[in-house]
């Protein structure tokens, strides 16, 4: 019987080895996997190259993992704002290697990964810095109907970590609202797939018209509570 809900976090994540490459799911501060997020710094793994939208909000989630030191590069599109502190410090120590691709370029090189796409041509970053490899080397580019393209690259990785609001015991999943962000697509482009949901259901239940990330693409859930908000209510799977 196919059974792909977990006991734990540490259970679903499983071995991580160290120089592996993570995906976190999350935009700003929706959707993000937390409670996974802590297992991988329990878990022990470092020298990790971190593929996400954002380096980290406080001292929390990413900026915990980035705090930890287990993270040798981050590729994202977004890693600066007002409490990225963590992030910062590491970067401008050189303790953090960057690796910044534009949001649209980020998905696409994500999917690509999950869709089976060896390249891409896209025009964005086309004539910037972001056209050259980090060493320094320029991107193949191409004219394509008198426009101009660099070529990109999929994005794989050893781990996905992210959030759900329901799942069921195939590993069928449902999102809520911006929460859904990356992880569908993050979800198809590693070896190993880890959700947290709040909710599961029986087989069945899900209709599956409704279902966004089908279970052959989820290794493991797990369900972890909704966190309780200082007014002593329930915040939402944001």
């Amino acid at each position: 019987m196919i059974n792909k809900i977990a006991d734990s976090v540490a259970e679903a994540i499983g071995h991580v080895a160290d120089g592996s490459t993570v995906m976190v799911g999350g935009f700003g501060t929706a959707g993000i996997p937390d409670e996974l997020i802590d297992g991988l710094v329990a878990q022990g793994a470092k020298d990790l190259t971190l593929i996400n939208n954002n380096a980290g909000n406080g001292d929390t989630g990413i900026a915990a993992l980035l705090k930890a030191r287990r993270v040798k590069k981050i590729i994202c599109s977004f890693p600066r704002q007002t409490d990225s502190h963590v992030f910062d410090a590491l970067y401008r120590s050189g303790g953090l290697e960057l690796e910044l691709v534009p949001q649209g370029n980020l998905a696409e090189r994500i999917r690509a990964a999950g869709a089976g796409i060896g390249a891409f041509f896209t025009p964005t970053g086309y004539g910037t810095q972001l056209a050259r490899q980090a060493d320094g080397t320029p991107k193949e580019t191409r004219l394509i109907n008198g426009k101009h393209y660099v070529l990109e690259y999929p994005l794989y990785a050893d781990l996905a970590l992210i959030k759900a609001e329901t799942g069921d015991r195939w590993g069928n999943l449902m999102f809520r609202k911006a929460a859904r962000n990356f992880g569908p697509v993050m979800a198809m482009a590693a070896r190993h797939s880890v959700a947290s949901v709040h909710d599961v259901v029986t087989l069945g239940q899900l209709d599956p018209e409704h279902i966004v990330t089908p279970g052959i693409f989820i290794g493991a859930i797990v369900q972890v509570a909704r966190r309780a908000t200082q007014g002593g209510g329930f915040k939402a799977a944001a």
